[in-house]
């Protein structure tokens, strides 16, 4: 008889399952259960927008606030084909769980607008963001909910935003609200460093993985998936670590070479072509079978739901540093902590950026200039007390790693919650 074919689990469904599984570990209260089991808002916006040629485009977009109880919502958008108010959703959760485990004055905040962005022109991005953040309005602003980058987004378009949304404001007020949004370019607000945060947060806590572990990155193996900002600085700092990269994939294909991969020229190759694939003495790789490279570590750097009940058991590496959000879903992940693998959860090992956006908006909010020294040293601090902490509750609750950063996250909300009451 054939085998029933399970259902995939979303992604939104990967966040309430573990939700679910560390509020029963750790005895969250009842009634902060009932609140953080569901968003505070959801805005979904459809506007016009003229393209190159004359025609008119309609276009949907989405924020979804989480939770608030820690401060401003604060999370990306994304532009990708994906992006749908579930996806929004599970993002946004997530959000709240990150910034509070980094010990933010933030909630969570996540949305985006469905749309491939490589099938419009600059001028058709810029109307298209510029006509988004109109239309959301003051669903965002500086002390109510800040955005940032995340797929296929960037500085450039946080700068529109910031332009959009400051013009919509009186003449002597536009100035107090900057930090709308974070991400920026340098020379518009932004924070020297805040491009590398990410990538650079993920190496920290492998870092502190490796430490714990008896050993350094120095000759270790390993895989990207994803070879943008957040693919591209990890793969930067992991060799400034003396490890080896020799597995790349993106969006266009696959690349393998056992005896290593230079992040550096791949990067070049890559701005100028468009794509990995072809780049210099490259062996092409099968899509499917890249989680299955014998290798120490692995960074999944792209999208969600990438290491499932398909392919978890292929898995070689020690460890799975998840620099993208819900990488591994909730099937995978019970397959790899079977098989001793150790994941170094999303909301801890990508929080770098949510905290380089917090030390852009205090620059902003204060009228200062921080340096890049400044900004690595508070990162690399930030990041080496959560992993700590994950490690301490990990072994008080004797739990893994996910399920122990969750439980420091929902703790910190639950204290805000019984410290101040529910409303009225």
């Amino acid at each position: 008889m054939a085998r029933a074919i399970k259902p995939r689990v979303g992604m939104y469904e990967n966040v309430k399952n573990q939700f679910e599984k560390a509020a029963e570990v750790m005895g969250l209260d009842e009634s902060v259960k009932k609140i953080l089991s569901i968003t505070n808002n959801e805005i979904v916006v459809h506007f016009p927008v003229k393209m190159d040629d004359g025609s008119v485009k309609v276009f949907t977009g989405y924020r979804v606030q989480h939770n608030n109880a820690l401060g401003p919502y604060k999370g990306g958008l994304r532009y990708h084909p994906t992006v749908d108010i579930d996806a929004a959703r599970a993002l946004a959760t997530w959000m709240t769980w990150k910034t509070s485990l980094a010990g933010l004055p933030y909630g969570g905040g996540k949305g985006g607008i469905q749309i491939d962005p490589k099938q419009y022109s600059q001028a058709e991005l810029e109307r298209i963001t510029r006509r988004f953040t109109y239309a959301l309005g003051d669903n965002i602003g500086p002390e109510h909910d800040i955005p940032a980058p995340d797929v296929n987004t960037n500085a450039q378009m946080m700068a529109w935003i910031a332009d959009t949304y400051m013009s919509t404001k009186s003449p002597s007020e536009r100035s107090k609200n900057q930090h709308v949004v974070t991400g920026k370019p340098v020379g518009s607000g932004g924070l020297e460093g805040r491009d590398r945060a990410t990538g650079f947060g993920v190496v920290v806590t492998l870092e502190a993985w490796a430490k714990l572990n008896g050993t350094t990155l120095e000759g270790k193996k390993y895989i990207v998936q994803g070879f943008g900002n957040v693919g591209y600085w990890a793969a930067h700092f992991m060799h400034k670590n003396g490890a080896i990269l020799i597995g790349v994939q993106d969006a266009t294909g696959t690349l393998y070479n056992p005896e290593g991969i230079d992040p550096e020229g791949l990067l070049r190759y890559q701005t100028e072509n468009n794509t990995i694939m072809g780049y210099k003495n490259m062996e092409e790789y099968d899509s499917d079978k890249f989680f299955g490279i014998d290798c120490d570590i692995i960074i999944p750097a792209a999208l969600g739901n990438q290491i499932t009940e398909d392919n978890a058991a292929t898995v070689k590496a020690k460890v799975v540093a998840e620099g993208a959000n819900g990488p591994v879903d909730t099937d995978g992940e019970v397959i790899l902590l079977e098989k001793g693998v150790d994941i170094i959860p999303d909301i801890l090992c990508n929080s770098g950026g949510v905290i380089g956006s917090y030390f852009e908006w205090l620059q902003n909010r204060n009228g200062e200039i921080w340096s890049m020294d400044d900004v690595i040293v508070k990162l690399r601090k930030k990041l080496e007390d959560a992993f700590n902490g994950v490690i301490n509750t990990s072994v008080q609750y004797k739990t893994d790693l996910r399920t122990a950063a969750y439980i420091r996250a929902l703790s910190r909300i639950e204290m805000a919650y019984k410290q101040r009451g529910i409303f009225p």
